[in-house]
């Protein structure tokens, strides 16, 4: 049995672990075209990083994010000590909605922060206009979304400050790692003093994260992943535990300790074959895409004519929640990388109640009812879409 892999990530040869390294954060910074960059063990890591720095360089303690987003987001803004406030989105869109938004920000807002969710890449102005109204900064999520760009311009440059994931799956991977990015040298500065102060080395997490990466090499194919991503999915589905189905629930401490030469090296290494995957994957995305939009009452989540994003997975909104258990009843557990971005919105955690105001945010939630996602791994051959498309059409 053959199991896909939930998003698109870039496969390692084993070849690259020998004898790597290298400095990853300046040919990623290089990659990004940003003069202010720097590394640490995750994206989250770098969310504290900035928030820490901006939080020093301006008091002020309220941070904004959209109400459907990852947990850990909610867990740094916690970390830091600092005040969260979420922000419905639009009606089926992954942007904010500008006039609830606007309400939020008054004079303790530091930071709001767009987040460009599964590779799509949403639009920072409005955000960047409100901020510079209330004197706030721009934070920009790009977790999901390195390589991604807008105006010929990398996604994280638009706003004041912006990171990046290289976890397993999120296109090239560190297996934990982060990138923050700026073009604001005074930020840069604050940012690496916060870095010097709160990165404290690990060499036993290092270690982990080392055996983890070599792993990740040996094991990211569809003939291993049955064992080290199926077998586990499908305990939890059995179990109606959604949210360890997805990954969704983490722990409340946020490691921060440097990441080593040799999986720098190995990144560098998998880095000279990011473009060429990235046009491999938006290719056969702008193929599905054409398909999926076939499909009655079905959305497909896509960028505008000056947005190049990244592809990792489809996400689409089916109609209704009925519509889409019913398609996830026959395809979670099939093998075939279809999944759900988030189970909720963050207020619907029970774990992050402590760290989450429980506001109304009912735009947020129905995506999370109403969202699915299909992984665009090269592994999904003609046949396994087609399988997945008879299901999507049946349910819509």
């Amino acid at each position: 049995m053959w199991e896909l892999p939930p998003t698109a990530g870039l496969p390692l040869s084993p070849l690259e672990l020998l004898g790597a390294r290298g400095d990853f954060a300046c040919a990623a910074q290089d990659y990004v075209g940003t003069p202010h960059a720097g590394l640490a063990c995750s994206g989250t890591a770098c969310f504290v990083l900035i928030l820490s720095a901006l939080h020093r360089l301006s008091g002020r303690r309220t941070v904004i994010v959209p109400a459907w987003t990852c947990p850990l987001v909610a867990l740094a803004v916690a970390h830091c000590g600092l005040k969260l406030r979420l922000c419905d989105l639009a009606a089926d869109s992954l942007d904010f909605d500008l006039a609830a938004l606007a309400a939020l920000c008054d004079d303790d807002t530091l930071a709001i922060v767009p987040t460009h969710l599964a590779g799509r890449v949403v639009d920072v102005a409005p955000a960047r206009e409100l901020a510079r109204g209330c004197g706030a900064f721009v934070v920009e999520d790009g977790a999901q979304a390195f390589g991604a760009r807008q105006g010929g311009q990398s996604v994280g440059l638009a706003g004041d400050a912006g990171f990046f994931s290289f976890a397993a799956g999120k296109g090239l991977s560190l297996y934990e790692g982060g990138l923050w990015v700026t073009c604001d040298p005074a930020l840069a500065s604050a940012i690496e003093r916060a870095r010097d102060e709160l990165i404290k080395r690990d060499g036993r997490q290092e270690f982990r994260r080392c055996l983890e990466l070599a792993a990740y090499a040996l094991f990211y194919r569809p003939l291993f992943l049955p064992w080290v991503y199926g077998r586990p999915l499908r305990r939890a589905l059995r179990r109606g535990d959604l949210a360890g189905a997805v990954g969704d629930v983490f722990p409340p401490e946020i490691p921060l300790h440097p990441v080593s030469g040799w999986r720098q090296g190995v990144g560098r290494r998998a880095l000279c074959r990011l473009a060429a995957f990235h046009r491999q994957t938006a290719a056969q995305a702008k193929h599905r895409l054409a398909l999926l939009d076939q499909l009655p009452g079905v959305r497909v989540f896509r960028d505008a004519n000056d947005e190049e994003g990244v592809w990792p997975c489809l996400m689409l909104c089916l109609p209704d929640r009925q519509k889409r258990d019913h398609a996830l009843d026959a395809l979670w557990g099939a093998g075939l990388g279809v999944t759900r971005m988030f189970i909720h919105a963050l207020p619907d955690y029970g774990y992050l109640r402590p760290y989450v105001p429980q506001d109304a945010c009912p735009n947020a939630r129905d995506l999370a009812a109403r969202t699915l996602s299909i992984t665009n791994s090269p592994w999904l051959d003609a046949a396994g879409f087609a399988r997945i498309m008879g299901v999507l059409e049946q349910a819509a």
